[in-house]
This record gives structure tokens, sequence and C-alpha cells, in this order.
């Protein structure tokens, strides 16, 4: 293999690059993106608090860069991929022997609110810049919906700026889906604990206000005033560019357990896989940072190797910043959970699930140490 084209530069394409370097790839390194390396779980916490500026969210510095000796294409999408490579958007096209899809994820957005200033989604530091510039405008409430990992930690940065702060989400219990009802309670409690509203199982029906939003419109008929809408409702893959590719899609690149597609010339890693599970026994979208960083290291073996020669299996994780707290979270959640140590009231604990007595899964706020332990056991 004498040419790999690495198709975007966030965590996941940057790791790729650098594994490839690492492991002797020594020919034609072409690295494709809009936006140039940077990290971002700090967009809803620190950069919104001011507490790092866009320099500080380098994942890599220039020496760093320039030691993959790499062509770098920036501020430029893949429009198109077949035969002939990669299609950009200025007309552009790369042909390479290996590609890397790590093209991550878009935000999701409420159709409702697209032509309405003052609403807002949080994925790039575009997003978090302009949300940044119109809090600083000094609204006075601001509505979250979704209480998501990324709709909580914007409704504890809004709060901790000093905005009057309500968290709509559609189901009855934030975050149910990735911790369980008890967890997702508890969670939910961090958000009334620090005086903030939160209303849940209610879905958004529409908005009001002309040019600008001035609420938010609920389907039981509620109107939630707000100067500032942030959407947090998800992700979607960014895979529009592979159709008609070859490539087969399904809510993310679809791969084995090595993170190769059905061609072998052809890897996929980070938000944008949907990868075979062997730990769960089915397909897994991860979307997490620490699996955007591991990944890699699986998927440029096999796709130098010619052939899925190992495979990623590594229980899921992630932590969150909510309200001065660390909230960390690894494995699968079950309805058998148990509180190893600490005390749930106070907010300071640790959970752990079970299915038929094995251990699947860890869940803690503010105890980093047992959490760690109590992880490496899964």
């Amino acid at each position: 293999m004498r040419s790999v084209a690495v198709v975007g530069t966030s965590l996941a394409g940057l790791r790729s690059a650098q594994e490839l370097r690492g492991r002797g790839f020594d020919g034609r390194l072409v690295m494709i993106g809009a936006e140039p390396p940077y990290d971002r779980p700090p967009l809803s916490k620190e950069f919104l608090l001011g507490k790092a500026s866009a320099d500080d969210l380098a994942l890599a510095g220039q020496d760093d860069l320039d030691a993959l000796a790499a062509e770098w294409h920036l501020g430029v999408r893949a429009e198109k991929f077949g035969r002939e490579g990669v299609t950009l958007g200025d007309g552009t096209t790369i042909t390479a022997d290996g590609y890397v899809i790590a093209t991550g994820a878009v935000a999701r957005t409420l159709g409702a609110a697209r032509k309405l200033n003052g609403v807002h989604t949080l994925r790039t530091l575009g997003d978090a810049a302009a949300l940044k510039r119109d809090l600083a405008a000094g609204p006075s409430s601001v509505a979250v919906i979704g209480a998501g990992f990324i709709g909580a930690e914007v409704a504890s940065a809004c709060r901790l700026l000093g905005h009057e702060v309500t968290v709509i989400e559609a189901l009855p219990v934030p975050l149910a889906a990735v911790l369980g009802a008890r967890m997702g309670a508890v969670c939910g409690e961090l958000h009334t604990g620090n005086d903030v509203r939160l209303i849940t199982g209610v879905p958004v029906d529409g908005f009001t206000g002309t040019g600008r939003v001035t609420g938010v419109r609920l389907a039981d008929g509620r109107e939630i005033h707000a100067d500032l809408v942030v959407a947090g409702v998800g992700a979607r893959p960014a895979t529009g560019w592979l159709t008609g590719s070859g490539i087969a899609v399904d809510d993310g690149v679809l791969t084995d357990s090595g993170c190769v597609t059905a061609n072998p010339r052809v890897i996929a890693v980070g938000d944008v896989a949907r990868y075979q599970c062997r730990l769960r026994g089915r397909r897994v979208r991860a979307e997490h940072w620490t699996a955007a960083g591991e990944q890699p290291r699986v998927a440029v073996a096999n796709l130098l190797a010619g052939s899925t020669v190992t495979h990623f299996a590594r229980h899921g994780y992630f932590w969150s910043d909510q309200y001065g707290r660390r909230l960390q979270f690894a494995g699968v959640a079950t309805e058998d959970v148990r509180i190893a140590e600490g005390d749930v009231a106070s907010k300071r604990f640790v959970a752990t699930y079970h299915r038929d007595d094995v251990l699947t899964g860890v869940f803690a706020i503010d105890s980093p140490r047992p959490f760690t332990r109590l992880r490496r056991a899964l």
C-alpha cells in the first residue's frame, strides 16, 4: 500500500494518521477535512465558560502535524466516493490505495426552528462560538431541548453563567436509555438541585417568535419562554457523501469487528462507524471520545494487513462534567443496578450493573478511584 487517504480530520482521523506513521507506513498520506483537528468535549464545558480558547482545543501542535508528512486538504468536504477515489467540494479527486472514513457525525436539527435566530445546535467549534456570542448578549432565559450528556453539559454551563435554564426531555427519565431509569433519575436531580427547571415526558411541538425565538411550544399545549434555545437532540453519522459508493451504510458505515468494511481497502472509525461488537453480539455505533481514539489502532492494523487480523473489543466509556461534578460510565446498563460505594443522596457514589450476577457496567459520580477499580473488573 503506497497511499492512504483519511477523510475526516477530527480525533479519529488524526489518530488514524498517527497510527499509520507509527506502524511504519511511509507512503503518501492525504488528510481531508472541513476543519483542522481539535478536541470537541470541551465545547460544551470549558469553552462556553471561557476557561478554554479555540487555540487550547488543538489536538496536536504544529510540530506533531508536520511530523505526519501529510498532504492536507482543509476547509473542504468530501462530496463523493467512487472508483476514482474521493471527490472534494472544490472538484479535486483524491485517489489512494487505502481509505479511512472518519467523517464523524452532524448534529440533528429541529426543522421548525431553521428560520429563527437564537436557536442553536452544538457540534462544531463554529457552533460553540456562535452560542457563546449569543449567551454573552445577555439572554435571561435559556431552553435546552434534550437532557442527554451534551444537553446536560450545556444546561450546566448556562446556569453557571447566571442564566435561567429550562431543560426539556421527551423521555420520562433523562438518560434512561443509557444509564437505566434509576440512575437517569439521579442525573435529573443534578438539574433540579441546581435551580434548573426540568420538564420530562413531553415532546417539543414547535417554537414561538418571528425572526427570533421567544419560546418553546410543548405537545401538551404549554409554552416555555426562552430568549435562546439549544437543541441537543442527538447526531446522525455523516455518510451522505457515500451514496452510490457501494459502501454499506445503515445508521453509520457498516464494518466487521475490526472496523473494516466489505472492501478491505476501506476502514471506518469514530462516530461514523457502526461496527460488529463482539461484547454485545450486535452492531454498535459508539459516539464517544474514547472509541474515536482507540478504534484507529485496530482499524489501521487491519488496513495495512489487507484483512481483519485483529478486533476492536472494548467496553464503551465516557465521562461528563455537570454542575461541578464528574460523571463516569463504562460498559452496559441493566435493570439490576446496585450501589457499590458511597451515597446516592450526596451524589458521590459508584453503582454497578449486573446480568445473572455478572458485572456489565459501572456508573459513578465524583468517585474516580473506585470507578477505575471496578471498571477493570468488567
